[in-house]
């Protein structure tokens, strides 16, 4: 109902009439609408991350990387470009006016930006990024860079805008890479960046 049409348009009673559960119900779990849109916060945290865990355990090599960022790209070529990113969609509507619900949408946004700074992390202890690197800050700026993206992508319909914006991302982080590990071997979104050194 919060995807289709929004969290303002969200009721216990329409949930009730919808599920079907009855008012009873609902409060017997929600004390409010504020704590079911907490939990529906939490819960579309959880499925984002969830549906990426196999790619995040891959994020300690460029390879790992370019196939996270492809496989971004390709579930937005799935949806037809609808839809956006739903932890995005729930911060454009509730950042503002829910002080609860702004910090659930933090920590989600955190715990995803976390698995590629912990990978980046590793990459640098293993020479794969220079000693100066800041994965904190690379992970921060490509997650700006994919939120952008998806938000581009959404109202142009059109996932060359978050393939552009992974592209851009990719060269930030291959800025990064140390020199001493010869050619490339991963690529970017769409495999264009196989050939840099």
């Amino acid at each position: 109902m919060v995807a289709e049409e929004g969290v303002a348009a969200l009721t216990l009673d329409r949930v009730g009439a919808r599920a079907p559960a009855s008012r009873s119900q609902l409060y017997h779990y929600f004390a409010d609408k504020d704590a079911l849109v907490l939990a529906i916060v939490e819960e579309t945290c959880d499925a984002v991350l969830g549906a990426q865990t196999e790619l995040f355990a891959q994020l300690d090599s460029w390879e790992g990387i370019a196939r996270w960022f492809q496989a971004l790209v390709e579930l937005q070529r799935q949806r037809h470009a609808r839809g956006g990113c739903p932890i995005g969609s729930l911060a454009g509507q509730l950042a503002e006016r829910d002080p609860q619900a702004r910090a659930a949408i933090a920590d989600g946004l955190d715990r995803w930006e976390s698995h590629l700074r912990k990978g980046l992390i590793r990459m640098r202890r293993g020479g794969e990024l220079t000693s100066d690197a800041d994965p904190s800050a690379l992970a921060t700026a490509t997650m700006a860079m994919l939120q952008g993206g998806l938000l581009l992508t959404q109202v142009r319909r059109d996932p060359e805008q978050l393939r552009t914006a992974l592209d851009a991302a990719w060269e930030l982080l291959r800025a990064a890479r140390a020199r001493h590990d010869g050619p490339a071997t991963g690529s970017g979104p769409e495999g264009a960046h196989a050939e840099d050194s």
